[in-house]
């Protein structure tokens, strides 16, 4: 007998809902954004975040390290580049090098560089998503249920409106897998490291990798991301340096200024603060809930081999989601393959209460984010609740990993069939 979970998740409804969500989505999107000049419809400038980045690139360009933590020194000259962003400023965290790399886009017109900016963050994102499908064979028969899915995304759409960075993290993560499945434990290290560019989204991977004794995964993250700082102290000196770890030693007194709207954020972190008024208690749950997500998934890591590789790194990157202690919606992006692989792998399972669970919380690890703005006024962000409760579906799939698989040529029908990014 079919469940409620196995009728609705099928490839046909999934295509008509991921073609109406991507219609409505990118429909609103295009209507919002065309308008002349670089406002659009709602009085906000197009590409919103990119200007920070923007701006960076303009510093770096003319070797402004002294100004790279400057707030009013990047607010005035964004103002004298984009006469239509006065009064917009935004709080420099990036480090150093993050400036180096924008310096190229910075020579064109903002809209320019937007364009060009857009194009390359579309282009990776979907070259990740397409490289993770080729290497799930139970999905070579739904492309266009994976592809129409991924151009729908919630996290993929707020990247491109938003104009931020997590493009180039999914693509750390993704070259990370690939490094892992082939066990070439130093290269992936590599690819960890190269997120210091986001250092909160290495924090997970940083403690398991550490619990689990995975030096040689940790002295590629070290080498790495000290190649990367050292490029900003050569570039700049110091200087630089020092004021961007001064800025993260007061992160937590500048939150205010990184999260205006903590419903559009998504991490175990914020989780408990709109919920919790006291921020000693919410700080507590939060690590104690992170510590418990970080022991489970270390769990999963410490079997080796017994894991198949697409649980274990499905539960790293949810971990990556909420064990951060700052996770906006676009960063959502890098569950992209968690959500192909847990696909893949469910795909190729007999039917048992954990597979069933586990189809339709990909479901809503994927829709759940367009709801954020519930959050608001509900004070509770279901994202993370479905999160949390993937992981240890996770777990218990990896209890019931010995049931037989069935491979991608006898499985029957489509009633196994779960929520793709």
């Amino acid at each position: 007998m079919k469940t409620a979970g196995e009728t609705w998740l099928t490839p046909k409804r999934l295509r008509a809902q991921g073609l109406l969500l991507a219609v409505a989505l990118w429909g609103l999107y295009a209507w919002t954004i065309a308008t002349p000049g670089l406002l659009d419809r709602n009085g906000n400038l197009k590409g919103t975040d990119f200007l920070h980045l923007y701006i960076l690139g303009s510093l770096g360009a003319e070797h402004r390290g002294v100004d790279l933590y400057d707030m009013n020194a990047q607010a005035a000259l964004a103002a004298q580049h984009v006469p239509d962003a006065g009064g917009i400023r935004y709080l420099p965290l990036y480090p150093p090098q993050v400036s180096i790399f924008f310096a190229p886009v910075a020579s064109l017109s903002y809209g320019w560089a937007l364009i060009v900016w857009w194009i390359c963050s579309a282009a990776l994102y979907g070259l990740c998503c397409y490289t993770v499908w080729r290497a799930c064979p139970n999905l070579r028969d739904h492309s266009r249920t994976v592809a129409l899915l991924a151009g729908a995304s919630p996290a993929f759409f707020n990247l491109i409106a938003w104009g931020q960075t997590s493009a180039v993290a999914l693509a750390c993560f993704t070259l990370m897998f690939f490094l892992l499945r082939d066990r070439r434990e130093f290269m992936a290290g590599l690819a960890l490291g190269c997120l210091i560019f986001k250092p909160q989204l290495g924090l997970a991977a940083t403690v398991v990798f550490t619990a689990i004794g995975a030096w040689r995964i940790l002295a590629g993250a070290a080498l790495s991301s000290a190649a990367q700082l050292s490029t900003g102290m050569i570039y700049y000196g110091m200087e630089p340096f020092r004021r961007w770890l001064g800025m993260l030693w007061n992160v937590r007194a500048l939150l205010p200024w990184l999260e205006p709207k903590p419903y559009q954020t998504h991490c175990l972190r914020t989780f408990w603060t709109m919920i919790v008024p006291w921020p000693a208690l919410s700080f507590a749950l939060y690590a104690a809930s992170a510590a418990v997500i970080l022991l489970v998934t270390t769990r999963l890591w410490s079997r080796g081999q017994s894991v198949p590789l697409a649980l274990r790194y499905s539960a790293l990157l949810l971990a990556t989601v909420l064990v951060a202690p700052h996770l906006t919606v676009y960063d959502l992006v890098i569950l992209a393959p968690a959500l192909l692989l847990l696909s893949d792998w469910l795909a190729g399972q007999q039917s048992t209460s954990e597979v069933r669970y586990a189809g339709p919380l990909l479901y809503l690890v994927y829709a759940l984010p367009l709801l954020g703005i519930v959050a608001r006024y509900t004070r509770v962000q279901l994202s993370v609740i479905a999160m949390v409760a993937l992981v240890f579906v996770i777990a218990r799939l990896w209890a019931a990993s010995g049931l037989p698989v069935v491979s991608p040529k006898t499985k029957t029908g489509p009633t196994t069939a779960v929520a793709h990014p």
